[in-house]
């Protein structure tokens, strides 16, 4: 760390994009944003050239991803996390939530612990911001890629166990139709962490119940969730009509252009506003890895024509995208503005977890995570909390 000027640079807030601006970082914080020419180099400031063609963007906030570079969170091992993050670094993801899926509760603690141990110190790439648990507590007919062997309903010494992670725990998907789900979100949601619905077949009465009881967000929309079904002849709207519909209820979506064609993405968006929207990537370990095959969970899964399947093809299996696809996709694909794009990388997960008072915006005292991207978005460099973790754009720098 030190300090740096990105002078010459296509600077997104991510609200708007400012044209042939400077941003100097400061040790591990964002310092003076200006215009050309407003920011002065000086000695022992070392200079990054935009050329007035590069972009400089939030780092990009990854809240569902369960691996990467050949590493799963599931192994339980700081080894494992650290190859994550540097991994998800090359694609521009500067902080996520290490995804735990259902398993054995005893490989879910090991894991947790795994997380409450590296804690926020330093990865060599994306930082930790804590877990998402996806499981064990999930409807069987929408379990997707979860192992059925491990489903469960919570119980009062489960909720306990998971109290005392609270400190390692950022956010939790269950079903909350399940029997002990409402009283368990409810005190996960008073501990300080996001609850949301996911892998569930809940109908509208249901999902109103669960917003009563603290659950505020909606997990990977239109995968392994309910939609309008009948109930003695009369039509009930599902998990889905109810993520759209309730304003109280964010959504994420994965936006890796395989789990979900450009309409629905489209429709999402229009319904929900862009500011009730995040992209995930629910990447396994396989992102950042040749095809083939590979595990979740413990389920054999193969990777083919750029997307993650269950060994016998009846279900997709995560992805094996970063976030630099994503926001491709939602360019080239959905049609957004590119600093929509962007805002929904980067500022409305950051907002989605509480943590927009210091990530996901381009501003004086915000924390230093930033992503430069070329004309194609591609990504060039990536910086968390002020330190270069992945440099492809300086002659002869070392690819971290």
């Amino acid at each position: 760390m030190g300090i740096i000027l990105f002078q010459k640079f296509r600077v997104f807030t991510p609200f708007r994009i400012l044209e042939n601006h400077s941003v100097l970082v400061k040790e591990n914080k964002i310092e003076v944003i200006g215009e050309k020419g407003a920011i002065k180099a000086e000695k022992d400031m070392e200079i990054i050239d935009g050329k007035d063609l590069l972009y400089l963007s939030p780092g990009f906030i990854d809240i569902h991803v369960h691996g990467g570079g050949g590493a799963d969170c599931l192994e339980g091992t700081r080894e494992a996390l650290e190859v994550m993050a540097r991994s998800h670094a090359r694609g521009g993801t500067t902080a996520f939530c290490p995804t735990i899926t259902t398993a054995p509760l005893e490989r879910i603690f090991r894991s947790l612990d795994a997380i409450r141990e590296i804690g926020s110190s330093p990865t060599g790439g994306a930082r930790i911001l804590g877990a998402h648990v996806e499981g064990p507590y999930f409807s069987k007919s929408q379990r997707g890629a979860q192992n059925p062997d491990f489903l469960r309903v919570p119980s009062r010494e489960d909720l306990e166990k998971f109290l005392s992670y609270q400190e390692a725990i950022k956010r939790i998907s269950l079903a909350p139709e399940l029997p002990g789900a409402l009283e368990f979100g409810r005190k996960m949601r008073e501990a300080g962490i996001m609850v949301a619905i996911g892998h569930s077949d809940a109908t509208y009465d249901e999902v109103l119940s669960a917003i009563e009881n603290g659950f505020s967000h909606v997990t990977h929309i239109y995968s392994a969730m309910s939609g309008v079904q009948r109930i003695n002849l009369y039509r009930v709207a599902g998990v889905i009509e109810s993520a759209l519909l309730r304003d109280e209820l964010t959504v994420e979506m994965i936006a890796d252009g395989k789990h979900l064609p450009s309409h629905l993405m489209q429709f999402v968006l229009k319904n929900k506003g862009l500011g009730q929207v995040c992209a995930v990537t629910d990447a396994m370990e396989a992102a950042g890895m040749p095809e083939g095959e590979y595990k979740i969970g413990g389920l054999e899964v193969i990777v083919e024509e750029g997307v993650a399947k269950l060994k016998d093809r009846s279900a997709f299996a995560g992805s094996v995208a970063t976030m630099d696809l994503l926001v491709r996709t939602l360019v080239h694909l959905v049609g957004l503005p590119l600093e929509e794009a962007v805002q929904l990388v980067s500022f409305n997960p950051a907002k989605f977890l509480g943590l927009d008072h210091r990530q996901g915006v381009i501003a004086p005292g915000k924390d230093a995570d930033l992503v430069v991207l070329d004309s194609n978005l591609e990504v060039k460099m990536t910086m968390v909390q002020g330190e270069i973790v992945y440099d492809n754009l300086r002659e002869g720098a070392v690819k971290k």
